[in-house]
Formats: structure tokens, sequence, C-alpha cells
């Protein structure tokens, strides 16, 4: 788990790095859904981000089973807890904890679940038209190499990084994948971008704007915000599961 938990912060204070399996453990009150609206759109708890066309927080789906005739956006899913089968395109994906799956804008979907489930979600609106489609997330596909961080804010050699891109958006702006490096330490970068990540191996330790340092490690599932100042260091070997928002 992370060393250490920093909570979502307001305006005036640092943009930072956010242990999302943290606040998906924290209490909340059960979600109020109007009148005939599913449980998968209703039952969800957000996390206080960048302003923007992101979203990020939690889905608390009940055990039972729902159907969602469009999806309102591009939308990347993580199981944080329980089991969960997501039925589309004519198939059905059964979800174990950790797995994860990109629900396109206007796929129809039908999900079941035996237990309560707990998802972690990164959603995108607006974007341009695309195949309504549920993309299944690979852990262990094949990567090939990618460019590695700008040679100015290294300390020390370049790492050797590799990617896979499971979903692309028509105009890339969300992409979501796995990637691995080598061990590498980069100071401090301004990010324009937001990007959730699920570590499947090794840890990463950051330092934000403000100085506060956090280590995530295999198993975690963390946010580095938009606006956020981190640098990153890696001493191991590391591979990510992630979803990114790059705007233009």
């Amino acid at each position: 788990m992370s060393s250490q938990h920093v909570a979502p912060t307001p305006k005036s204070v640092v943009r930072s790095f956010v242990d999302l399996r943290a606040f998906a453990d924290q209490e909340a009150a059960p979600a109020v859904r109007a009148r005939g609206q599913d449980p998968f759109l209703a039952c969800r708890r957000l996390l206080s981000t960048t302003e923007g066309p992101v979203m990020v927080g939690v889905l608390q789906l009940p055990s039972g089973s729902g159907k969602v005739a469009s999806m309102p956006a591009d939308e990347f899913l993580i199981v944080h807890k329980g089991r969960v089968t997501l039925e589309a395109d004519g198939r059905a994906i059964a979800l174990a904890p950790d797995a994860s799956v990109v629900l396109s804008r206007g796929t129809g979907i039908v999900w079941s679940a035996d237990e309560a489930v707990t998802l972690i979600f990164l959603r995108r609106s607006g974007g341009p038209d695309d195949k309504a489609t549920m993309v299944p997330v690979e852990e262990d596909p094949l990567l090939t190499p990618s460019g590695a961080p700008l040679a100015e804010l290294l300390v020390g050699p370049t790492p050797s990084c590799r990617n896979y891109s499971d979903y692309r958006s028509p105009d890339g702006e969300f992409v979501c994948g796995t990637w691995d490096s080598t061990p590498y330490h980069r100071l401090a970068m301004p990010y324009r971008h937001v990007e959730l990540m699920y570590l499947l191996d090794g840890s990463v330790t950051f330092v934000d704007g403000a100085n506060r340092e956090g280590t995530f490690r295999k198993g975690d599932i963390f946010l580095v915000e938009q606006g956020a100042h981190c640098s990153w260091e890696s001493r191991e070997y590391v591979k990510k599961v992630y979803a990114i928002y790059r705007p233009a």
C-alpha cells in the first residue's frame, strides 16, 4: 500500500497525487438516485479534481443486475472490490478484482453481480464520436518500445520504456493501456494531463510541489492530478495499467 495518502485538495492548495484505494474505502452515505435510474450511472462518489472534461471517482454497485442503454461518456473502470459481469457487443466479460475495462460513449451494457462491487473510474466527457464498444484492458500484452522522459529532466541514465494501448480516442487525448520501464529518476515537471495508474509491478515515489512525498507499490491504484508538479523516482522495474487524458 502507499506510504502516504494525500487527500483531494481545494483550488488554493497544490495539486498532487491521490491514493484512490484509500478514497474508495472512505465511508460515504448511500447514493440517492432518481426513480428509474440504473445504479451503474447513479451510485457514484466523485473525487474533487481539476475542472474540465475528466471526472474521477467510485462506483458502488449493489448485488443484482441492471442495464444502461447508452454510456454518456468514454470511461475507464477498474474493480477495487468484488466481481461484476458486463455484457456488451454481444459478449460478456467477467471482471475480478483489479481487472479493468474501457466503455466508449454510446455503449449499451447489461451488468450483474452476486455481491456488492466497488469500482474506480475515470470518465472523459465531450470527446469526438467513436464506435460504441467495450474494450478489456490486457495486463500482459505485447509491449513495444516507447518514448523516454526528457533528457534534461533525468537524474541518471535514460530508461527503456515500452507501451501497449488498448484504447485510444479518435483525437488521441484519452488513452488506456499498459506501460513498463526500467528504473529512473525524473525531476519535477508540470502535469498537463491527468493520469490514473494501477501498479502491476515495482514501486514509485513522488514528491509534489508542496514537498509532500508518497510511495506507491504493486497493487496500488492512484491518480496524479492535472496541474500537479511532481517528480518520479523508481528504483526497480515498474509496470502499470494506465488511463490518461492529455489535452491537445
